[in-house]
């Protein structure tokens, strides 16, 4: 597979908003009632947002370092660069996952000059877990987000 990053710009903003995924992977679907704040969000720099396209400059998915990748309630003393990521709703679940996921850790580990990274992945989304593993992650801790009853797992990778 062959694609590239690039920061995440307005459009891609636009259309990640848009991106509508079925249950059980809809709680990832974007409110629409929040939709300027969540433009601000993505754009904003410091947010660390980068878009994937593939050869023809087309949106695939978006990636985030830092902060983003976390959820409250985790235990986060591990000295990792978190890692968050999303992919286009028809791409999912076409076995792809693990080549975008490849790409995402290489570059982190090279932007950022770690050894260890992390995601930390609702509990029920298999799917994303399974990813995960095959691009070496190995899961550390379980924990229920602050405020729910949503379980999470956090998984790391160390080089």
């Amino acid at each position: 597979m062959r694609f590239s990053f690039r920061r995440l710009e307005k459009e891609h903003a636009l259309s990640i908003l848009r991106w509508r995924y079925l249950p059980p992977y809809d709680t990832y679907n974007f409110d629409a009632d929040t939709t300027q704040e969540d433009l601000c969000y993505l754009i904003d720099p410091k947010n660390a947002f980068y878009a994937i396209l593939n050869v023809h400059e087309e949106l695939e998915g978006y990636y985030s370092f830092g902060a983003d990748g976390q959820v409250p309630g985790g235990d986060y003393c591990t000295k990792a660069l978190d890692i968050g990521m999303g992919m286009q709703p028809d791409l999912v679940g076409q076995g792809q996952g693990k080549h975008y996921a490849q790409a995402v850790v290489k570059y982190g580990v090279n932007q950022y000059r770690t050894q260890k990274c992390q995601v930390t992945i609702a509990e029920f989304n298999k799917r994303a877990q399974r990813v995960w593993e095959q691009v070496g992650l190995k899961q550390i801790g379980k924990f229920v987000k602050t405020g729910t009853e949503e379980e999470f797992v956090i998984m790391i990778y160390e080089v």
